[in-house]
């Protein structure tokens, strides 16, 4: 089987963030495929909404067989098993205790209603564009720093 590079982006802002986070990586790791880097955790604020909670994001890099309709599946699973009860729809924006996004894959592109590839909105938030240039641009592997 081939192996598949998938960039995924994380966020939690309910909970122990780092924890979400690091139970997500976790996860996908058992789940998707093998995690090869890991950029920092940022804090940041909410974008597209308003809430008195901080978001903590990062990306990861994950090597997977998995197709990208797969890696979309397992995904939303490991949000439902987290306690995510929805997705946002057409901007609807809430809390959530983690949210994970696929942002590429390979050099695929894809432009399905529930999934799009690149990610859509990926180059306007700024708290993916720095984790993921991170990287990208090093060899930085599972650091974990704020």
């Amino acid at each position: 089987m081939t192996n598949h590079q998938v960039y995924l982006g994380l966020g939690s802002n309910l909970g122990d963030c780092r924890k979400n986070l690091e139970r997500a990586i976790r996860l996908i790791g058992d789940r998707v495929g093998q995690v090869t880097r890991q950029s920092s955790f940022i804090e940041t604020e909410p974008w597209g909404f308003e809430s008195p909670h901080k978001f903590m994001n990062a990306v990861i890099l994950c090597e997977t067989t998995r197709s990208p309709r797969e890696v979309l599946l397992l995904t939303q699973q490991i949000e439902r098993d987290m306690g995510r009860m929805k997705k946002s729809v057409s901007g609807g924006y809430a809390d959530r205790a983690i949210d994970i996004d696929i942002l590429l894959y390979d050099d695929v592109t894809i432009d399905e209603p529930d999934l799009k590839i690149p990610h859509p909105l990926m180059h306007e938030r700024d708290f993916v564009m720095r984790p993921l240039n991170e990287i990208k641009t090093t060899k930085t592997t599972k650091t974990t720093e704020t």
